[in-house]
């Protein structure tokens, strides 16, 4: 009784359904992951889109071990080789000059630390973010947030300020005909929307590069680009989510780096340390830093860049270096092709999309074009997109779910091969036909 009390009542897992029962992960082997029955499945979504490496690497685990026999913790106050050698790699690796590194603890906590230090170099209170978007589910962060589900489930008990929103760079969100249209006309929105309010107030503008679990939406060609071009003529800072894109996901560094643009400041977080240990922070322009070393900054959190986490993330990016991120890139395309062979042949798929190893499946009924469900308009309808990942998960894979939950996320670690990619897609397809009773 102890024990089932213990699996079932005293722990209170995050994203809380009353209708979900969640399987119980005790193992894992590369881009397996095993339940307490013994039973094996294949984690298509990286657990939370962060096991890059996936969830067996000798190095990363070693060099936990080392560093906790060394010295465990030192304060985030104080100066640490491992953090200081970790923040020399980072800066390494960062595009351009972004070379001064603000660790933290989690991806929400980076994103607020970059808007904390947009909103004081750039002496504005005001952050654009997009609707459709996830940049976490701490108050700051969810602020930031364009999820629904996510910033009413905060805001029910106290509102979050001085964020504005834009619409993403999707087809849906515009009348364009072509990719370039669509990427001249959301950017000429954004354009627009800072203008209203007041450019002098707007400290930034925080984007995913291709969206994480909002849908994998790559920007047309040239949004970012124009969008650069704005925020220098504004004088607004360019800030990059990578917590979902960063190290190899995208097939670069970072995921900004697949585009022809610089930002101002990175986030970054759960495959940094292939998520084997917490860490986040933000990678900020060099004069950024020497701004915020010319003052004070009289904030901070105890376990930010903690020296095991750091010392993960050391071995992580040699691992990455060492041609991981080259695997992931060189799969990637089969994964992609995998998908698009579904999207040619079911006509329940809307879309395929996405970039490197970070895909969304995108569905809707082929009569209407419309969302079988759309859960942020009725959230109490059965939602045919989660039967699908059910089956999936039967099947033996595990997918992500997107934010609308109208799409399936496919993240598998970076260390996967053909074979596990051909065993998910037909789980995947199997799941579809299950549920939709579809034939090609």
């Amino acid at each position: 009784m102890a024990n089932e009390r213990l699996k079932d009542e005293s722990v209170i897992k995050h994203w809380y359904d009353t209708d979900d029962e969640p399987i119980t992960i005790v193992e894992g082997d590369d881009a397996t992951v095993y339940d307490d029955e013994g039973t094996a499945y294949l984690d298509f979504l990286s657990q939370l889109y962060c096991c890059n490496a996936g969830h067996s690497n000798e190095q990363i685990t070693a060099a936990i071990t080392k560093q906790a026999e060394r010295i465990p913790y030192v304060s985030s106050a104080k100066h640490n080789d491992t953090r200081s050698r970790l923040a020399t790699d980072l800066a390494e690796i960062a595009p351009g000059s972004l070379s001064d590194v603000y660790f933290a603890i989690s991806g929400s906590e980076a994103n607020e630390t970059a808007i904390q230090i947009a909103r004081t170099v750039q002496d504005a209170p005001t952050v654009l973010t997009r609707w459709q978007s996830y940049h976490g589910g701490t108050y700051g962060a969810g602020g930031l947030t364009g999820d629904p589900g996510t910033r009413k489930t905060l805001e029910r008990r106290a509102a979050t300020t001085g964020v504005g929103k834009f619409l993403p760079p999707l087809p849906d969100a515009f009348d364009a005909e072509t990719p370039e249209e669509l990427a001249e006309q959301a950017a000429n929105h954004v354009e627009f929307v800072l203008r209203n309010e007041d450019p002098d107030s707007v400290a930034a503008i925080v984007t995913e590069p291709i969206g994480g679990t909002s849908g994998a939406y790559p920007a047309p060609p040239g949004y970012f680009e124009r969008l650069r071009e704005i925020c220098d003529k504004y004088d607004v800072l360019l800030v990059s989510d990578e917590v979902i894109t960063g190290f190899g996901r995208c097939g670069e560094w970072f995921g900004i780096q697949t585009e022809d643009v610089q930002p101002d400041l990175i986030t970054f977080a759960k495959g940094v340390t292939s998520a084997y240990a917490p860490l986040a922070g933000v990678i900020a322009d060099a004069w950024i830093g020497e701004e915020i070393r010319s003052g004070s900054y009289d904030l901070g959190q105890t376990f930010a860049g903690h020296p095991i986490s750091c010392a993960a993330a050391e071995a992580a990016i040699e691992v990455y270096r060492d041609g991981l991120i080259e695997q992931g890139s060189q799969v990637a395309p089969y994964l992609e092709s995998r998908l698009r062979d579904l999207e040619e042949r079911f006509d329940v798929i809307d879309t395929v999309r996405g970039r490197g190893l970070l895909w969304s499946v995108v569905f809707a009924d082929p009569k209407t074009n419309e969302p079988f469900v759309h859960p942020w308009v009725d959230g109490n309808a059965n939602n045919p997109v989660a039967d699908v990942r059910s089956e999936a998960q039967e099947r033996g894979t595990l997918f992500g779910s997107g934010r609308p939950d109208t799409q399936v996320i496919v993240a598998p670690p970076l260390c996967v091969t053909r074979s596990e990619i051909d065993e998910a897609v037909n789980a995947l397809e199997a799941a579809m036909t299950a549920v939709f009773g579809i034939n090609e």
